[in-house]
């Protein structure tokens, strides 16, 4: 499992950063911190499109992404 955190980020750098996660470790979870609605929909955009399953957590303002490869890839 690899953790990456973009709070803090703006777009595009946080789906730059977790597309080259997804990249360099194509078999594990990768899970992504952020705290941008806007950051978040466009991450869930690109796991969905790259074959990863996705779940969301909320806390306050932040999101936890869990991101599987799934049988899309």
């Amino acid at each position: 499992m690899l953790e990456i955190d973009v709070r803090g980020l703006s777009c595009p750098i946080p789906v730059v950063k977790t597309k080259h996660a997804i990249e360099n470790n194509p078999d594990n979870q990768i899970i992504v911190l952020l705290d941008s609605e806007v950051s978040k929909e466009n991450v869930l955009r690109l796991a969905d499109s790259m074959g990863y399953e996705a779940k969301t957590e909320q806390v306050a303002n932040e999101y936890r992404l869990s991101l599987t490869p799934g049988s899309k890839k």
